[in-house]
Formats: structure tokens, C-alpha cells, sequence
């Protein structure tokens, strides 16, 4: 098999090249390293690789959610290709559905890795392989892509940061969303995640029941809550309790379905994998087994 590394130049402070190279050195696998130019770079080298090589072909996101994100809408449709991460981004939140970053740094156990088929959600003509989220959590998400390479506010502070920025200017967004043809909203609403994975920005725990193999999205929205209720639910929706605290109840509308459709006004911002998209009508439906994931042994 051929294993090609995806590197993000903007990650890991520029030494990741220089580590993925040492480690690898003396192994017997066939290996290569790509380091994307742009935005959308690796979608269409893995599609170029893949249109021309046949041959098993295991593709490696060397970078945050965003590369991962896009390394999966790469290898979607192709049965040759499988991937796997080396996660050195800011928030690195796929992998913590598995436990963390650490099970994913070694590149020898990446390449020896078992493979297992796991779900995408296609949001019109995209993929999520982790969660497609809006409301409050895309606000935070646009202000995050702002803020991430700033000097300051960037790289780990940018989410919380943002979540203030968004206490004052996001708390209130307006959409109409069926799930799996059931009405679930008409009017405004907090925040709304479609997830594959279990966790966003970096330490939210939003789908704690959420398995990427069970064909099904989970989906929960929290209903418009006043600043102070949305200050206590914060270390719950941190800790992943949310879905069981009493006192939220009444404010959470959650289901685990196929598809869901939101209709929304012109300029609504949805994130998908950290991505910010200007969608205001959309469906998003999960395409079970769609793509082979690499998962190293647990130590």
C-alpha cells in the first residue's frame, strides 16, 4: 500500500516535515509527504492521485479538522483510498472520539493501523466527517477563522474568545428544520449540531452518544436561552451531560435520524468540520460505511 502524508504548512509550527521524516526514516513502508499550497489543495490531489492509481492508497491529514476535512471529501467515492490523521491542529476534535490525539502521533502504528468504515454527512454537496453545526457554534466558528493566526487571540484562545464574542452577538439565529420530515423548529433558536463525532471547538463534549458506524446523525438543538442560563450550561455542554441535566430539558430538542433540512435566511453560516459555509437552505443526510478510517491499536 501507499502511504502519502498531507501536510498542512500552517500546522504544527513548521516542524512537522521535519518530525514525520525522522520517524519514518528506516521503515520499509512506501511513503510520501504532500504539502498543500491552498485551501482545497488536498481535495484535488487526492482526487488527481486516485483518478490515476488504481492501487490501495492511504492518505494521511497532517493538520487540524480542516485537513482532516478535507482529506475525507477527497477520498469520498473512491474504493482504493483510505485515511488516517497525524493531528497537530489547534483543536484536533475528530480524534476525540477516539480517545485523543496522543493514539494518532505515531506514523510507523499509523501505517500498520487496521481500517474500519465509518459514516460521512453529505450537507448538499459536501462531506462532514465529523459535524455539521450552526447557530451560535458556525458564529463562533466564522470569528474563530478571523482569529486563529493572530499572534494573541490566536491558535488555543481563539475559541473561547470567540464564544464571548459570540455571547453578545450570536445568542439568537432564526431557521426552519425538519428532522427526517418531523417539525423540530419555525422560529429562533441557540445553537443546532448534526454530529458524526462527539466533540467541537476543542473541548465541547456536544454528542456524547454519538457512533460514527450506526448510520444515524446525531442531531440536537438548544432552544433560545437567557445569557445567564447559557452561563451555567456551558461546563455542562463541556462535560457532555447536557443531554441528561434536568433543568435543560425543556430547552433541547434532540433525535437521532437520517437527514435533516434547514431553511434559513440569506447569509446563514453553517460549519462543517470548522469550515464556515454561507448556506441558508440545505439538507444534510448520513452516508453510512461511505469512506475506510485508519485506527491505530490502543497501547
Amino acid at each position: 500500500m501507499k502511504h502519502i502524508f498531507i501536510l498542512n504548512p500552517n500546522a504544527g509550527k513548521g516542524t512537522v516535515a521535519e518530525t514525520l521524516t525522522q520517524q519514518l526514516s528506516g521503515s520499509n513502508f512506501d511513503w510520501e509527504l504532500y504539502i498543500t499550497k491552498a485551501a482545497g489543495d488536498s481535495i484535488r490531489f487526492i482526487r488527481e492521485w486516485c483518478d490515476t492509481h488504481p492501487e490501495p492508497v492511504r492518505f494521511y491529514a497532517c493538520g487540524g479538522d480542516g485537513t482532516i476535512h478535507e482529506v475525507a471529501n477527497g477520498i469520498y467515492g473512491y474504493p482504493q483510498a483510505s485515511m488516517s490523521c497525524y493531528p497537530v491542529g489547534s483543536g484536533n476534535d475528530f480524534v476525540k472520539y477516539y480517545g485523543g490525539r496522543e493514539r494518532f502521533l505515531d506514523p510507523v502504528a499509523l501505517c500498520n493501523a487496521p481500517e474500519m468504515s465509518i459514516d460521512l454527512i453529505k450537507v448538499n454537496d459536501h462531506y462532514a466527517i465529523n459535524a455539521c453545526h450552526f447557530g451560535l457554534d458556525s458564529c463562533v466558528a466564522a470569528m474563530m477563522d478571523k482569529l486563529r493566526r493572530k499572534k494573541v487571540l490566536g491558535g488555543k484562545r481563539a475559541y473561547p474568545v470567540s464564544v464571548l464574542y459570540a455571547f453578545f452577538k450570536g445568542m439568537r439565529h432564526r431557521a426552519t428544520i425538519t428532522v427526517d420530515g418531523e417539525s423540530v423548529c419555525d422560529t429562533d433558536f441557540l445553537l443546532c449540531t448534526a454530529a458524526n463525532g462527539t466533540h467541537v471547538g476543542g473541548s465541547y463534549h456536544c454528542a456524547p452518544r454519538s457512533d460514527n458506524q450506526d448510520g444515524l446523525i446525531e442531531f440536537c438543538l438548544i432552544r433560545c436561552i437567557s445569557r445567564f442560563r447559557f452561563l451555567s450550561m456551558i461546563n455542562k455542554y463541556k462535560a457532555g451531560t447536557h443531554l441528561e441535566e434536568p433543568s435543560l430539558q425543556k430547552f433541547i430538542v434532540y433525535r437521532r435520524c437520517k437527514s435533516l433540512k434547514v431553511s434559513a435566511p440569506e447569509g446563514f453560516l453553517v460549519s462543517l468540520d470548522g469550515e464556515v459555509h454561507r448556506m441558508p437552505e440545505f439538507t444534510a443526510e448520513i452516508i453510512p460505511s461511505a469512506i475506510l478510517f485508519a485506527v491505530p491499536e490502543q497501547k
